[in-house]
């Protein structure tokens, strides 16, 4: 491939940090305030859409920002991977801050410029592990994210927030700290190099035992994915507002999660070097008990965004499941799971706190007859829910076709059934609040006349959801580049 020297990947990752600045500055009048986050969020999409053709066209754009010493340098790197994050990031800001703004004014929120400060830090934080072209500089963005998007964990400042927020931090930190940065110092030391390259860095450059550890750190410290044991956090986060709730689960944090496994798949070890040692299949099947837990613990939640939490850490798992079958429709199924899950899983929290603002309600139990009062807004939340059971024409379909693609052709018959199970206990966690929504009779007491959130809260989750039909209908760009990221780490596929 062609490299094109460019600070435009530069230019995408400091234009959320300016807006940090004139955000604060702008804290006593709110529509200036607000105003520069929708800007900052419209100049950084275009600027990750202007490089878009010359990814397509088969180009990489690299920039060094500085070296620190001899093969150690933050530097960034833009191919076909890192356009899945920061495309399905970029895009999902624009709508979360028209979103945020709804929320935040009609809840009453206190320290708004705050929240809105850290919600820009945390885009470029996810923007900088997209682009990221080494693991010295991924670690750097990874640890800014999870200490910036710390203080909207405790947002509320209440003693449930403080513990939840506590348990975020310990989890995200202690775990990158502990296992991740290890697993770099050790990258480094047997590899001589921490750039990422397709095909891996490690084949040939340590014995079996020592590679298999490395790997069994990254897994472990790379504790965004949510992968049992070590998923807590993502549960405790729920005690934040629910546009932050929305960050964690599908715009940022755990997208930066499922990327970096991906990416140190793809481009530490390399697919025939896992294949070797058997690693992928293992965790493979670490990711389906997770798949399967998570989605029992999802079915026996009455709180709806606990219910969501627990789905989104078995959905994490599918596209770790995805790229571990190391085959091209599994790695294809992960590779495009980062933006169909995201429009997916986004609509649901959105439509969560919507249902929280117009009718002060939290639990599942509440729900019957809802969708006579909030239709646009349950329109939005079967949609979300479909594509979380991966029913057509909801774009989830697609990601969960070619996962079971995946897992045939990897001759892999007990993750075939560990996919079905989970789809079905989905379907058992999801349908029934869409039954009670529209044919369930409201209680009484309460009236049948529309009563929605408001329109900068509801016109965001309706977009998302006709988003997630336009990905099933419309997903030739991901497919695109699918087979780009194919073609480089499979070599002659």
């Amino acid at each position: 491939m062609d490299i094109i020297i460019s600070a435009s990947p530069l230019y995408a990752v400091l234009v959320s940090l300016l807006a940090v600045v004139l955000i604060g500055v702008s804290g006593k009048n709110p529509n200036l305030r607000e105003s520069w986050t929708i800007v900052a969020a419209l100049i950084k999409f275009s600027i990750v859409v202007s490089m878009l053709p010359k990814i397509l066209d088969g180009k990489i754009i690299e920039y060094t920002v500085f070296t620190m010493m001899p093969g150690l340098d933050l530097a960034l790197r833009v191919d076909p991977l890192s356009m899945f994050f920061a495309l399905t990031a970029s895009l999902l800001w624009i709508i979360t801050a028209f979103y945020c703004i709804g929320y935040m004014r009609a809840g009453k929120e206190k320290n708004q410029t705050r929240f809105y400060m850290c919600f820009a830090v945390a885009l470029s934080g996810a923007l900088g592990i997209a682009f990221s072209a080494n693991l010295f500089t991924l670690f750097v963005f990874y640890e800014i994210l999870t200490l910036c998007t710390y203080p909207l964990v405790v947002h509320k400042q209440t003693p449930e927030a403080v513990r939840g927020a506590r348990r975020y931090l310990t989890y995200l930190l202690g775990t990158s700290i502990a296992f991740q940065l290890s697993a770099i110092f050790l990258t480094y030391f047997y590899a001589g190099t921490l750039e990422f390259t397709a095909g891996g860095i490690l084949a040939g450059s340590a014995s079996n035992t020592v590679i298999t550890i490395i790997f069994v750190l990254f897994v472990m410290g790379i504790g965004k994915t949510a992968i049992m044991p070590f998923h807590a956090w993502l549960p405790a986060a729920m005690v934040a507002p629910t546009p932050v709730s929305a960050l964690l689960h599908a715009v940022a944090v755990v997208k930066a999660g499922v990327f970096t496994l991906i990416k140190v798949i793809l481009y530490v070890f390399g697919v025939d070097l896992l294949q070797e040692l058997g690693l992928g299949v293992a965790l493979a099947y670490v990711a389906a008990f997770t798949i399967i837990v998570a989605s029992i613990m999802a079915l026996r939640q009455d709180n709806l965004k606990l219910r969501l939490a627990y789905s989104t850490v078995g959905q994490l798992s599918y596209i770790i499941m995805a790229v571990a079958l190391l085959t091209p429709s599994g790695i294809t199924s992960a590779l495009i799971a980062v933006m169909i899950h995201a429009f997916g899983k986004i609509t649901l929290f959105f439509t969560a706190g919507a249902i929280y603002i117009a009718a002060h309600k939290t639990k599942v139990s509440e729900l019957d007859g809802i969708g006579k009062q909030m239709p646009f807004t349950m329109f939005a939340f079967t949609v979300g829910a479909l594509s979380m059971v991966a029913v057509p024409p909801a774009a989830g379909f697609i990601s969960k076709w070619y996962l079971l693609l995946g897992a045939f052709e990897a001759h892999q018959l007990v993750l075939i059934g560990a996919i079905v199970v989970s789809t079905l206990l989905n379907a058992a966690y999801y349908l029934p609040i869409v039954y009670a929504a529209f044919f369930k009779p409201v209680p009484l007491g309460e009236g049948t006349e529309m009563h929605e959130a408001p329109a900068l809260m509801v016109a965001p989750l309706v977009f998302t959801a006709i988003g997630t039909l336009v990905l099933f209908l419309w997903p030739t760009l991901l497919f695109d580049l699918a087979k780009l990221v194919l073609a480089s780490v499979m070599g002659g596929y």
